[in-house]
């Protein structure tokens, strides 16, 4: 596969992130994520590294959208997993970040799900933007409702 953006729902745990590293290495998907630049300043900060982290300060208003579009536009075959809640507590409405992404970069999803209710890991294939973003967030979020996370809210 070549570059593309993992959508990863739902996200409600930290085991989700060993459940990530395995799915990425049984399936020998090379993809980065990002985290809160808080890890990356602790004594495992290069563990995060050695593993594809990206630190974000979400304490900063910086462009991280733009950052990671140059990524894709200037690193062969480059991908990365988002987490489109932005946290790992239950929410109504997502983070854009990812969709304005996936639309400037013309890059597709491959949206990912932890399904702990059946200890499933499913991949789905290509999934291109379009250019209306509230439909295409609704219908993403419809699409991952029937999976369950570790913690269901």
């Amino acid at each position: 596969m070549g570059s593309a953006i993992y959508l990863v729902v739902p996200h409600t745990s930290n085991w989700d992130f060993f459940v990530g590293l395995l799915a990425r290495s049984s399936q020998r998907i090379k993809a980065n994520y990002l985290a809160k630049k808080s890890l990356f300043d602790s004594p495992l900060g290069f563990f995060y590294r050695g593993l594809g982290g990206y630190p974000v300060d979400r304490t900063k208003s910086t462009n991280i959208t733009d950052q990671i579009v140059e990524y894709f536009n200037t690193v062969p075959d480059f991908s990365i997993a988002i987490t489109p809640e932005g946290t790992r507590s239950k929410v109504d409405a997502w983070k854009t970040g990812f969709w304005r992404i996936a639309h400037k970069a013309k890059v597709p999803l491959i949206l990912t799900s932890f399904d702990y209710s059946k200890k499933e890991v499913t991949l789905s294939a290509p999934y291109y933007v379009g250019d209306d973003m509230e439909k295409d967030i609704a219908e993403l979020m419809e699409y991952f409702k029937p999976f369950v996370g570790k913690n269901p809210n």
